[in-house]
């Protein structure tokens, strides 16, 4: 009878070492686990971007065009989820849940920012401080722009860029030409004291709501007029349940592109960099301009929805409407948008 090998202690040493490298590689198997010596692939760092307004809109094909341009641009290592149309937050909850954490990035008007930045935000929104966008850019692109960006940063807030679009019309149920056509009615503004006075200095009543909010109050009677952009008022249907457009172009309307502070402070320096360098481009985007633009085409003036022919209250078409800048609010242009 053949007798088994004698096994020295070195040999018997060895022998237990192979058994307990063979069982420690079946571990990460049973976990569900890379084999070792594997390269687990790296998952895309994940930027949330949620913003009020619809896909079409100036902002809307913004976000995702800075989408499209992050994920190239990083070779896949970042990948942007864009929330329109209040989707995750609204109005009034957007900048607080970037500060929490809750979303990374928003492209929120500058008229929400007084609360967080101090009351400098809410000069953007003094009725005809620009005459044209390039009076904006001129304010903000440059050591002003950026400093007003970096009042945000102790509550948590990190500016990246003003993005563009455009100036704000009236629109009501009557012609809206002169101050005293006003009085009496009740109108959404966004949340800023000096929209608030701007509206009672006109004789009317204010409601600070948001925007996903309007339409339905507009349709119910629950307000009576609002001021906004050609683009956001046809997106949200606006125009639907208004019968007259005043093109007052009495403020202009931009955006703070923003970040969470820690959130930005953690990215590997190449993928903070390559992303900031896209956002400012698209700031630039002139956005109300051309319908090449990278941002997509945004009408300047409401489509023409129901097929009706706008007319002018003064006169016939669309000639009255005033440019920008030089516009007298005892003599503003009023243009039905349904009439049949």
């Amino acid at each position: 009878m053949q007798q088994p090998p004698t096994r020295t202690p070195s040999t018997a040493h060895g022998l237990r070492r192979r058994t307990v490298a063979r069982l420690l590689a079946t571990v990460p198997l049973a976990l569900g686990l890379p084999k070792t010596g594997a390269t687990p692939a790296a998952k895309p760092i994940l930027i949330q971007f949620s913003h009020v307004v619809a896909p079409e809109t100036a902002k809307g094909r913004a976000a995702l065009r800075f989408k499209e341009l992050a994920e190239s641009r990083t070779g896949g290592k970042v990948r942007v989820e864009v929330y329109p149309n209040s989707t995750l937050y609204k109005d009034g909850e957007e900048v607080e849940a970037l500060r929490l954490g809750s979303v990374q990035m928003l492209a929120t008007s500058l008229s929400k920012l007084a609360k967080w930045g101090g009351g400098d935000f809410e000069l953007f929104d003094l009725p005809f401080l620009f005459k044209d966008q390039a009076a904006f850019h001129a304010a903000v692109d440059g050591p002003a722009g950026a400093a007003l960006l970096r009042q945000l940063e102790p509550k948590g807030i990190q500016g990246l860029a003003y993005w563009d679009n455009g100036f704000k019309v009236f629109t009501a149920n009557r012609p809206l030409q002169t101050v005293g056509d006003f009085k009496g009615l009740k109108f959404r503004v966004q949340a800023s004291r000096v929209l608030v006075e701007q509206m009672q200095v006109l004789g009317a009543q204010t409601s600070v709501s948001p925007l996903i909010n309007v339409r339905g109050a507009l349709q119910e009677g629950r307000l009576d007029g609002q001021e906004n952009t050609p683009s956001n008022i046809h997106t949200q249907g606006l125009h639907e349940v208004q019968t007259h457009l005043t093109v007052s172009n009495h403020g202009y309307l931009a955006y703070a592109v923003l970040v969470n502070k820690s959130f930005w402070a953690r990215l590997p320096s190449a993928i903070r960099t390559r992303t900031a360098s896209i956002g400012l481009p698209l700031g630039s985007c002139r956005v109300m301009r051309s319908s090449t633009s990278t941002c997509g085409p945004v009408p300047v003036m409401l489509p023409r929805a129901s097929r009706c022919t706008p007319r002018n209250e003064n006169s016939s078409g669309l000639s009255a409407a005033v440019p920008s800048g030089e516009v007298e609010p005892a003599a503003l242009a009023s243009v039905r948008l349904r009439s049949c």
